[in-house]
C-alpha cells in the first residue's frame, strides 16, 4: 500500500486494523500467552493422566490441547495454571501442549508431554483401588480416589493415572483408601486417607485425604511396607517392625496409645526380627527368618491363629499355633493365610464365605490346610477371599465371590480353590476387598471382580468375573 497520500488519522486507523488482522499478541493487555511446563511430563497412551499446565496470561481460554486433542475436563485455576486430564493417543513420544485464548492468542510448549508404554514391574491392590509400579519406578493408580490415587485430585479413575511429584519407587503397598511407596533408598511416602495418621504425618485429616505423596515421619529407612484398612507397617533392613495409624485393637503392636492412633511409626514390642509383614483390618502378622509366624491386634474371629477364640486382643506379637514354618503370609480382613515350605497353603480366622479354603464355613483358631492338594509359590488375601499362585503361574482363588473376585466366571462363593478363567499365567497376584489383580509373565496387568470405582482399570465401572486387561499397561 502506498501511504504517502493517506491523511494522518486514516493512516493510524489502517495501521491498527492491520495489526489486529495479523493477530498480534502485543496489543493484548499483559502481553502474549505463553506455555512453559506440563506436570507430570509423561503418561500412558490411554490418556487420563491428570496434568497441570503452567504459563502466562491464561485469560479467555478457548481450548487446551495435547498432541492436537483437547484436554479433558480442563479447569482454569489462575492466569498461570490450567489443569485437566490428557486425551488418549495412538502414537508414542513427545507431544506439544497448546493453550489458545480469544484475547491473547496461542502459546505452545513444544514436546512438553510424552506418551509412554508402561511396563509394569509390580502391582498392589487396596480395598477399592489399585496401584502399579512401572519399570521406570513411576507409580500409577486407578479406582476410588479420595486422595488414594495420588494424582493431586479426588476424582475416581477407571484407567491408570500418574502419581504426582516425580518420585521413583521400588515397592508399593495399598490399604483402605490410601497408598504408600518405598524409594530405593528406603524412604517411605504415603498419600490418601489420613483420618487415623496412617500416612505417617500429623495432623490426621478428617475431611478428605491428602492427594499427593507426603513423607512418613520419624526418619526411618524401610525395606518393606504393609498396609491395612487404616494402619501401615514398615520393616527396617535389620528386621525391626514399626507401625503407625489406627490402633483400636493393638494392631500397631505397641503399648496402648492415647487417642487410639499414632501418626508416627511405633516400634512393635517384643524385639522380634521379621523378614515380611502383612496387615488386615485390625490385625498384623510378621514372619521371622526361620519361618515362624507371629500376629497381633484384634482376634475376634481368631485371625491371630494362636488357638484362642472369642473376642480378645493382643498388643504384642503372639505365635501362630501348630508349629508350622511358613515362607509367606497374607492377611485378609479377618483371616490370615500362610504358605508352608512345601507350598501347601494354610489359613485361619473367619471363614463365613469359605476364605480358609477348607471346604466348610467353620472358623478356625489354628492353621488348617487348604483343600485340593495344590501347592503354591505365592498367596494373596484381602477382604473375605484368598488366592494362590502355582509355580507354573496358574491362579486359584477361594472365598466370597459376590463381585466375581474369584475370577472363575461366576459370582458364587467357593470354600475350595477354583481356577481363574482365561488360562493366563501370572508372576504376581494381589487382592483387594472385592477385586483381584495379577501381573503376567509378559508384564501385562489383569484385574477381576468389583469395579464400582474403576479399580479394575479397564476404562469402565462394570464388574467382571473374569480377568480384564488394565488399559495402557503393556510391554
Amino acid at each position: 500500500m502506498n501511504t504517502s497520500s493517506v491523511p494522518g488519522r486514516l493512516l493510524i486507523a489502517v495501521s491498527l486494523f492491520l495489526l489486529a488482522a495479523c493477530g498480534s499478541d502485543s496489543t493484548a493487555p499483559g502481553g502474549p500467552l505463553t506455555v512453559t511446563t506440563v506436570t507430570p511430563a509423561s503418561g500412558p497412551l490411554a490418556g487420563g493422566t491428570r496434568v497441570t499446565i503452567t504459563g502466562t496470561n491464561f485469560v479467555d481460554v478457548a481450548s487446551v490441547t495435547i498432541g492436537g486433542n483437547e484436554l479433558g475436563s480442563f479447569t482454569i485455576v489462575s492466569s498461570t495454571k490450567v489443569t485437566g486430564t490428557t486425551p488418549a493417543s495412538t502414537i508414542l513420544g513427545p507431544k506439544d501442549a497448546v493453550v489458545t485464548s480469544s484475547s491473547h492468542g496461542s502459546g505452545t510448549c513444544s514436546g512438553c508431554f510424552s506418551y509412554v508404554s508402561i511396563r509394569a514391574a509390580a502391582i498392589a491392590a487396596g480395598y477399592t483401588h489399585t496401584c502399579g509400579l512401572a519399570s521406570t519406578g513411576a507409580a500409577y493408580c486407578w479406582g476410588a480416589n479420595g486422595g488414594a490415587l495420588g494424582d493431586g485430585s479426588y476424582v475416581n479413575s477407571s484407567i491408570p493415572v500418574a502419581v504426582s511429584g516425580g518420585l521413583s519407587f521400588s515397592a508399593l503397598a495399598a490399604g483402605g483408601g490410601f497408598t504408600c511407596g518405598l524409594t530405593s533408598a528406603g524412604t517411605a511416602y504415603c498419600w490418601g486417607n489420613n483420618t487415623s495418621g496412617q500416612l505417617g504425618t500429623y495432623p490426621p485429616k478428617d475431611n478428605g485425604g491428602i492427594p499427593t505423596a507426603v513423607l512418613v515421619s520419624g526418619g526411618l529407612s524401610f525395606s518393606a511396607l504393609g498396609a491395612g484398612a487404616a494402619h501401615t507397617c514398615g520393616l527396617t533392613s535389620a528386621g525391626a517392625a514399626y507401625c503407625w495409624g489406627l490402633d483400636l485393637f493393638g494392631e500397631l503392636g505397641s503399648s496402648p496409645l492415647t487417642g487410639n492412633f499414632s501418626s508416627t511409626p511405633q516400634a512393635v514390642s517384643g524385639g522380634w526380627s521379621f523378614v515380611a509383614l502383612t496387615a488386615g483390618v485390625y490385625h498384623t502378622c510378621g514372619l521371622t527368618s526361620l519361618g515362624a509366624a507371629y500376629c497381633w491386634g484384634d482376634n475376634e474371629t481368631s485371625q491371630l491363629g494362636n488357638g484362642s477364640t472369642g473376642f480378645s486382643t493382643d498388643t504384642t506379637p503372639v505365635a501362630v499355633s501348630g508349629g508350622l514354618t511358613f515362607s509367606a503370609l497374607a492377611a485378609g480382613s479377618w483371616h490370615t493365610c500362610g504358605l508352608a515350605g512345601s507350598g501347601a497353603a494354610y489359613c485361619w480366622g473367619s471363614n463365613y464365605g469359605g476364605q480358609l479354603g477348607t471346604g466348610s464355613a467353620t472358623d478356625s483358631s489354628i492353621p488348617v490346610a487348604v483343600s485340593g492338594g495344590l501347592t503354591f509359590s505365592a498367596v494373596a488375601a484381602r477382604g473375605d477371599h484368598t488366592c494362590g499362585l502355582t509355580s507354573a503361574g496358574m491362579a486359584y482363588c477361594w472365598g466370597v465371590n459376590n463381585s466375581g473376585q474369584l475370577g472363575d466366571g461366576s459370582i458364587t462363593n467357593s470354600s475350595t480353590p477354583v481356577a481363574v478363567s482365561g488360562g493366563l499365567t501370572f508372576s504376581t497376584l494381589t487382592a483387594g476387598a472385592g477385586h483381584t489383580c495379577g501381573l503376567t509373565s509378559t508384564k501385562t496387568t489383569y484385574c477381576w471382580g468389583d469395579n464400582q470405582y474403576g479399580q479394575l482399570g479397564n476404562g469402565s465401572t462394570t464388574n467382571s468375573s473374569v480377568p480384564v486387561a488394565v488399559v495402557g499397561w503393556s510391554p
